[in-house]
């Protein structure tokens, strides 16, 4: 039970990280015209807030065992 409300807590912590990089104050930071490697600085942020977000998801679902349900079946 104290693993699915801590995978929980990570991932609503993820969420909300996720909102704050992806949200108007940060991005006009990045909204200039300057090619990175040919890709707009802008596109590269929004890309790799995404791929770090999708890290770090994998890594808080995959960090705790799977919860095992309540069920049980009886003995055969």
């Amino acid at each position: 039970m104290a693993n699915r409300k801590r995978r929980t807590q990570r991932l609503v912590s993820l969420c909300l990280l996720g909102c704050a990089l992806l949200n108007y104050p940060l991005l006009s930071l990045f909204d200039v015209s300057l090619l990175v490697f040919g890709i707009p600085l802008l596109y590269g942020y929004i890309f790799s807030v995404w791929a770090l977000l999708i890290l770090l998801v994998g890594l808080a679902v995959s960090a705790t065992p799977p919860a095992r349900d309540d069920f049980r079946q009886p003995p055969a």
